[in-house]
């Protein structure tokens, strides 16, 4: 079980999420709960730290940002050991998650989990900060935003749980950002590819680090609301989702920026020193777009994207490139919006009605990226919405008329039972809860 920031937020969130792990331990089941730091807390953290410093040291700021989820920990075992339940919090360090060495973005190479094996064959619950671990020169390290769901999710395959519920303020995977689409449908089955799409394109549920460990490990994964018993969504293996949507999601995201290098030299090597440089210095690269040379010098423009909080490091690093002379120039007014769905492989003409759609509603394109299952444009920040409603429209995502193909290959549209619950081509509901784990993480 992992619980989110906001699903601990205060006191009465705390003792509300440790009543379910409660539940959860009284139902039969061993439980090792992985807890994110209350609310804003890891936001505090980080202007304290900017209080002090303009450039704070990874280093101790790993030390700084570990303490949120250790308090979280702690809270949730005192409550769980007045309700009668024997329970004990543990860092990353001490539930042997074992990461490299990169500091605010470490990525986990173990998990010696006995620590936690022997205190669940004493019968007590687990509380593991998420969002941590130790490196392999012993020291603290943070796994980056979002990192408590690998936390949960790696104990989960170590520990070899049959699910990794995930419990955030929200039901589970919606057709798109019920914010910004309030037709939105929640989503009863994702498969792992869809997800890892969807997490890398912009939607909030799951971080993509998350899904790629769970779909390397086979873990399940069960998204849940904290706040009430729906069913939630849950994350598979494509071969156990039962149905093939044709489009599944629509995502955004409005936290990337795009960085163009005028007058690249235009010769072999070039383009390998810039990404080599960057990867080196742990900054994702989200679409890349090359124009040709227009000049006789062989000089080209280079374009690509990063997330927003890496720009600044993105910068330094293609300043510092002495076999590199080009213009820098940052446009941090874009936003991206994506199309996801396993079915697109075998259906012609998704991109065609992509881009028709965007055309349609004066949205022009600025950048294209495309993979089998998704397609993504690079649009003006302040159209972003208007994007994902038109585009939500156009593929009828809506609750009440979205196309699916069915393991068969027919297509049908499943009727909607009341409150929202779809049925799927053999009537069955998909309420996906096919019983608890016996080791629940």
């Amino acid at each position: 079980m992992k619980f989110g920031g906001t699903s601990v937020a205060d006191a009465e969130r705390i003792k509300r999420a440790a009543g379910r792990i409660v539940r959860a331990h009284e139902d039969g089941n061993r439980v090792v709960a992985v807890l994110s730091a209350r609310g804003k807390t890891t936001d505090e953290l980080v202007a304290m730290a900017q209080e002090v410093s303009e450039r704070p040291d990874p280093r101790e700021m790993d030390m700084l940002l570990s303490t949120g989820e250790r308090i979280s920990c702690a809270l949730a075992a005192m409550v769980i050991n007045d309700l009668g339940h024997q329970a004990i919090s543990l860092t990353g360090s001490q539930a042997g998650i074992v990461t490299d060495t990169s500091h605010t973005k470490a990525r986990i190479l173990d998990v010696r989990a006995d620590r936690i094996r022997a205190a669940l064959d004493e019968g007590k619950v687990v509380l593991v900060a998420g969002f941590q671990g130790v490196s392999t020169s012993y020291d603290v390290t943070t796994l980056g935003r979002g990192g408590s769901d690998t936390t949960a999710v790696a104990l989960a395959a170590a520990l070899g749980a049959d699910v990794c519920e995930i419990y955030t303020d929200v039901s589970g995977v919606y057709s798109a950002d019920p914010r910004i689409v309030p037709e939105a449908r929640k989503l009863r089955f994702v498969s792992f590819e869809e997800m890892l799409e969807m997490a890398a394109s912009g939607a909030k549920v799951l971080q993509l680090r998350s899904v790629e460990y769970a779909r390397n490990h086979r873990v399940r994964i069960h998204c849940r609301s904290s706040f009430e018993d729906g069913p939630g969504t849950l994350v598979l293996p494509e071969d156990e989702t039962m149905e093939r949507p044709m489009v599944t999601a629509v995502t955004h995201s409005d936290g990337e920026a795009r960085v163009t290098l005028t007058g690249v030299r235009d010769e072999p090597g070039v383009a390998g020193r810039i990404f080599s440089a960057l990867a080196d210095s742990n900054v994702n690269v989200d679409m890349i777009i090359q124009n040709e040379p227009v000049s006789e010098d062989d000089l080209a423009d280079l374009s690509f994207t990063v997330e927003r909080d890496d720009l600044g490091t993105a910068r330094e690093v293609i300043a510092g490139l002495d076999s590199v002379s080009a213009g820098i120039e940052a446009d941090e007014r874009i936003g991206k919006v994506s199309i996801v769905g396993a079915g697109m492989r075998s259906h012609p003409g998704v991109a065609a009605k992509v881009f028709a759609t965007l055309g349609g509603n004066g949205i022009n394109i600025e950048m294209i990226s495309t993979s089998p299952i998704k397609i993504s444009c690079v649009i003006n920040a302040d159209q972003v919405a208007d994007a994902v409603n038109a585009l939500h429209d156009a593929f009828e995502l809506d609750a009440d008329s979205v196309r699916r193909e069915d393991p068969m290959g027919t297509e049908h549209r499943p009727t909607v039972e009341p409150g929202g619950n779809e049925r799927g081509g053999n009537g069955k509901p998909g309420d996906g809860e096919q019983g608890r784990a016996q080791d629940a993480t």
